[in-house]
């Protein structure tokens, strides 16, 4: 039976719906991508949930060395880049770190930094680097639905075991409402063609509670210990805090 692209009750696996950007391109292409992704974010105030989520890590834990903070799946870097800003004004101390498996990703977010703060920018598969320092916490952003369901249980394990302090994943809830809409201000907005194919790819990529009580359960993670939460305007974000 034919994949229906509109069938908004379950989550569509990256296998039966690709999106452009997960495939070969040139720089200059995968570049001008992550700079128009960079102005959706903006518009659509896709990282206050996660600035949010460190305030509460704030509140709970007095940290009394740097904090270690790694974004999986970094792209160009803005989550880091607003964590940074994050920080200095929180007078906090960070060691950042972004990881992408695309070589161009870090190229990216090295030449779009803007910030005194060093990141370290790393290429690789996350859950089989080796990193020499004691990760406290782990973020990512619109990364998990590139993932199939087995990954995500996967990566959900290694961020449980792997970060001191505690993980937050930001990602798109998934409504036939927000797939419309996306279409509707990506066309009028003349972004890039990678980004008005992906993204309403990326909604229906993407999920509902259920999805990560499931999720989070399959990866030894009792799911009432998770904090799971829509954020305004239509993302999902998963988080918790040990």
């Amino acid at each position: 039976m034919p994949h229906d692209p509109l069938n908004f009750a379950r989550r569509a696996e990256p296998s039966e719906l690709a999106e452009w950007m997960d495939e070969p391109c040139s720089y200059e292409e995968f570049r001008a991508c992550l700079i128009d992704l960079a102005k959706v974010n903006r518009i659509t105030l896709a990282h206050r949930a996660t600035l949010q989520w460190l305030d509460r890590v704030l509140r709970t834990t007095k940290p009394q060395q740097p904090l270690q903070i790694v974004d999986v799946g970094c792209g160009g870097g803005d989550l880091l880049r607003a964590i940074a800003a994050w920080a200095e004004r929180r007078r906090v101390q960070v060691v950042l770190t972004g990881i992408d498996l695309n070589p161009y990703a870090a190229q990216a977010a090295r030449e779009f930094g803007t910030t005194n703060t060093k990141i370290r920018w790393v290429t690789g598969n996350a859950l089989t680097l080796t990193e020499p320092q004691e990760i406290d916490i782990i973020v990512n952003s619109l990364f998990t639905h590139h993932l199939a369901a087995a990954e995500i249980v996967q990566f959900l394990a290694w961020m449980e075991t792997s970060a001191r302090v505690g993980w937050f994943i930001n990602d798109l809830y998934r409504t036939r409402f927000t797939y419309h809409l996306f279409q509707a201000l990506a066309g009028v907005s003349g972004w890039h063609r990678f980004v008005q194919h992906d993204g309403p790819v990326s909604i229906r990529r993407s999920f509902r509670e259920q999805d990560w009580e499931r999720m989070c359960n399959s990866a030894g993670i009792d799911h009432e210990s998770v904090e799971i939460a829509r954020r305004f305007p239509g993302r999902l974000c998963v988080g918790r805090i040990k």
